[in-house]
């Protein structure tokens, strides 16, 4: 791996809450563009995620580990072509805490861009140094909205088919304790 100062770093943020398989689309393309991808949780407590900050950096680990292979991802080695941090500040404060000077953002549909042109806008006057580049839903991820499988969720549907194994497992965990308690 290149060294630090040499090394094109991204970062993917999001709430992740929960971790679809649009989002998982997204990482294995954006993997391939930087030396080194950050993913962003944030911890957003405006849209109420269900699954803590913990939970949902741990379902990306375990997913990371999942996709990549245990001998590439060792989150604690500063080596690891991919981290995944927990953030509650400033998106743009984010990308510069990690090194970053490239920051990812998925587009599912045409209304996403309206929404994320305003926010690529004001993080360039906050951080002219930081690029975003947008990286458009495969056609089969694109109507894969977290808060659309979190609601099918709580309304006792099957999101298996939008999200990876370890989000599901923790999904059935979190319903299971609502219905119980």
């Amino acid at each position: 791996m290149p060294k630090e100062s040499n090394l094109r770093i991204g970062l993917y943020p999001g709430t992740f809450d929960p971790v679809t398989n649009g989002h998982l689309d997204i990482i294995k393309r954006a993997v391939k563009l930087v030396d080194r991808l950050v993913i962003g949780v944030a911890l957003n407590p405006g849209k109420q995620p269900l699954l803590s900050l913990e939970e949902r950096v741990a379902c990306l680990h375990e997913e990371m580990v999942r996709l990549f292979g245990k001998q590439r991802i060792d989150f604690e080695s500063d080596d690891c072509p991919i981290k995944v941090v927990g953030f509650n500040n400033l998106l743009v404060n984010c990308v510069k805490e990690n090194h970053a000077t490239v920051l990812i953002r998925g587009l599912r549909q045409a209304t996403d861009f309206n929404y994320e042109f305003q926010m690529c806008i004001m993080n360039q006057q906050l951080a002219p140094d930081i690029e975003t580049i947008f990286l458009v839903a495969t056609e089969q991820h694109r109507s894969i909205a977290s808060s659309l499988v979190k609601e099918v969720a709580m309304l006792g549907g099957d999101i298996s088919s939008f999200v990876p194994p370890s989000t599901l497992k923790h999904f059935k965990t979190l319903l299971a304790k609502k219905v119980l308690s």
